[in-house]
C-alpha cells in the first residue's frame, strides 16, 4: 500500500541528478537485479545515485514516506539485503569512480565501485590492498563486513586499511569518519 504522507516521487526526482525507477519504468528490473538470482523481491522505488546529494535526498524520501531502506554497493550480498521488498532500493552502482594518489599510496573509492575497478585504478602504480577475491564484489560492501582477500594474513581486513568514510547518517547529513573526526562512527 502506497504511503500517504511525505514526498512524491516527482518531488524526488527534482531533489536528485540520478535516476528514480518504479514498476512501471522500463529499466526496473534490471535495477532489481543482484549475483544472488534466488532474490526476486521489487522495491516500490530505486534512487540510482550520482552523487552523495543523491544518497541523501534518497534517504530523506525514505524516511518521510516509512519505507525500509536498502543499499547496493555491488549487489554482491548473497541474502540480497539491498533489495527490500516494497521499500527503497538505494543503487550506488552509478557511484563506481576509483582514483588513487600515487604519491600518499592512497585509493579514495566511490560506494558503488567494484573490486575490480580498483584493482585497474591500483596495478599500474604498483599497489594493492587487502581486498575479496572475486572482482565484481562491491568495495563498499566488502569493507563494511570486514574484507578478507589475499593479503589480508601480512595487512589486515579490508575495514583496517581505511583512513577515512565519507557516509551520509540516517538523517541524510553527510559526515567524515575517522580516528579524529567521529571516531565512534569509524
Amino acid at each position: 500500500m502506497a504511503s500517504t504522507r511525505g514526498a512524491d516521487l516527482e518531488t524526488l526526482r527534482d531533489r536528485i541528478a540520478g535516476v528514480v525507477l518504479t514498476r512501471a519504468d522500463e529499466d526496473y528490473d534490471n535495477a532489481r537485479a543482484v549475483w544472488n538470482a534466488m532474490i526476486d523481491r521489487r522495491p516500490r522505488v530505486i534512487v540510482r545515485c550520482e552523487d552523495r546529494g543523491d544518497v541523501a535526498a534518497a534517504i530523506r524520501y525514505g524516511r518521510e514516506n516509512d519505507l525500509d531502506i536498502g543499499v547496493r554497493c555491488g549487489g554482491h550480498s548473497v541474502l540480497g539485503l539491498a533489495v527490500p521488498d516494497d521499500g527503497l532500493m538505494i543503487d550506488l552502482t552509478p557511484m563506481g569512480e576509483v582514483r588513487v594518489d600515487v604519491a600518499r599510496q592512497h585509493a579514495r573509492v566511490q560506494g558503488g565501485a567494484l573490486l575490480g575497478a580498483l584493482d585497474r585504478a591500483t596495478q599500474p602504480h604498483g599497489l594493492a590492498t587487502t581486498a575479496g577475491n572475486v572482482s565484481h564484489t562491491g568495495v563498499g560492501g566488502l569493507t563494511l563486513g570486514g574484507g578478507m582477500g589475499w593479503l589480508a594474513r601480512q595487512y589486515g581486513l579490508s575495514c583496517d586499511n581505511v583512513v577515512s568514510f565519507e557516509m551520509v547518517t540516517a538523517d541524510g547529513s553527510t559526515v567524515l569518519a575517522a580516528a579524529d573526526e567521529n571516531p565512534e562512527l569509524f
